[in-house]
C-alpha cells in the first residue's frame, strides 16, 4: 500500500498552518527538489510560493521535528500514509479542488476497481431513517459495492453497520488522527471496520484528537472518495448537507431516501431542488447501468452476513431491527 516511511516533504507539508489548497501548492512546488530546500524555507518563502501572506507564526524547524514526530509515531501505531503522489493514493482524490496532501489510514484503502457508496446523514435519526441507512448498505453490500462514511452516531454507523453485515468492507473517514477514533460509543464499531477488511481514513496525522472545524473538511474526501453520495436523513442545518454540496462540487451523483419525519427537511429540500429520491440498492445501481438479475435478488433481499449466516429480514419494524443490533 504505501511506505511508512515515505520521506518527511508530505508529514511536513500537512503540518503547516495553512489552507489545505495552499498546502497542495507547497507540496507540488516543493516534490521535485530536495527536502531539505523545503525545510530550510522561510515563511516569507512560503507565502511567496502560495500567492499570499501567511499570517500565522511558526518555525521551520518546529515543522520538521512534527513531521519527524508524525513518521514515529505512524509506525508505532501502525498506522500508514500516502502522499498525493504515491501510486497507491486513491485517484479520485486528486480531482478533488484541495486533495490532502497526505492521506493516513489504518486498515486498508479502498479498492480503486470498486467503486464506493457514500452514505451520510444525521446524528439522530427517525427509526425509519435508521433501517433505511442499515439496509441499504446491506443491499449495496451484498452486490459487491462497499460503503465510505464519517463513522458518526445515527445514520453514519448504521451504513456501517449494515455493509458488515456483508463480505463487503466498508470505510470510514474521521475528523480525527486514525488511531483518535472519535465518538468513543464507536470504537467497537471501528474495530469491527478493521477486522472485515476496512480502513479507517482521515487527513490528519497521528495523535490529532478531534476538532468541530474537521469535522465539514472531511466530509469533502467522504464524497470525493465515492462515485456517489445518498442522503437518507438530514435536517436543514448538517453535516450531510455539506456533503451533498461537495458531492455535487465533485461531480458526483446525488441521492436521497425521503422518510416523512420532521427530522429530514434538509433531505426534502435536496429532492426538491432535483436530487433523485432511491428507496434500495436497486435505485443506486440502475443510474450506473446495473440491473439486479433475479437470481441476486434472494441474497439482497435477505442479506448476507461476513459469516454466511442470514442477516436481518425486511420483515423486521425499525425498532426491532434497532434491538437487534444492540442500540
Amino acid at each position: 500500500m504505501g511506505d511508512k516511511r515515505e520521506g518527511l516533504l508530505a508529514l511536513g507539508v500537512a503540518r503547516l498552518p495553512v489552507k489545505a489548497r495552499h498546502k497542495l501548492v507547497l507540496y507540488d512546488f516543493f516534490s521535485s527538489k530536495a527536502e531539505s530546500a523545503f525545510f530550510d524555507s522561510s515563511v516569507d518563502d512560503l507565502s511567496w510560493i502560495v500567492g499570499n501572506p501567511i499570517r500565522k507564526a511558526f518555525s521551520m524547524s518546529a515543522i520538521q521535528s512534527l513531521a519527524e514526530k508524525d513518521a514515529e509515531l505512524a509506525e508505532k501505531r501502525n498506522i500508514r500514509f500516502v502522499s498525493k503522489d504515491n501510486p497507491a493514493y486513491p485517484p479520485l482524490l486528486l480531482e478533488m479542488y484541495d486533495p490532502p496532501v497526505a492521506l493516513f489510514y489504518r486498515g486498508r484503502l479502498p479498492d480503486t476497481d470498486a467503486p464506493l457508496v457514500a452514505v451520510v446523514g444525521t446524528r439522530k435519526p427517525s427509526l425509519p431513517a435508521s433501517a433505511s441507512a442499515f439496509t441499504i448498505a446491506r443491499e449495496l453490500g451484498s452486490l459487491g459495492y462497499s460503503v465510505v462514511s464519517g463513522l458518526a452516531l445515527g445514520i453514519d454507523a448504521m451504513a456501517h453497520r449494515g455493509c458488515l453485515e456483508t463480505h463487503a468492507p466498508t470505510f470510514a473517514v474521521l475528523g480525527s488522527s486514525p488511531d483518535e477514533v472519535y465518538p468513543t460509543a464507536n470504537r467497537a464499531l471501528a474495530r469491527r471496520i478493521l477486522e472485515r477488511g476496512g480502513g479507517l481514513l482521515s487527513e490528519y496525522p497521528p495523535g490529532a484528537r478531534p476538532a468541530k472545524w474537521r469535522f465539514p473538511a472531511r466530509n469533502r474526501i467522504i464524497s470525493a472518495l465515492a462515485r456517489g453520495t445518498l442522503v437518507v436523513e438530514a435536517p436543514e442545518k448538517s453535516g450531510a448537507l455539506i456533503t451533498a454540496r461537495f458531492a455535487l462540487e465533485q461531480n458526483r451523483d446525488l441521492w436521497v431516501t425521503l422518510t416523512g419525519s420532521p427530522v429530514g427537511k434538509g433531505t426534502k429540500k435536496l429532492a426538491e431542488q432535483g436530487a433523485k429520491v432511491v428507496t434500495s440498492a436497486a435505485g443506486i445501481l440502475k443510474d450506473w447501468g446495473r440491473i439486479i438479475e433475479k437470481n441476486e435478488e434472494s441474497s439482497v433481499r435477505n442479506g448476507i452476513r461476513g459469516d454466511g449466516e442470514g442477516a436481518f429480514s425486511p420483515e423486521n419494524s425499525a425498532a426491532e431491527l434497532m434491538r437487534e443490533l444492540g442500540i
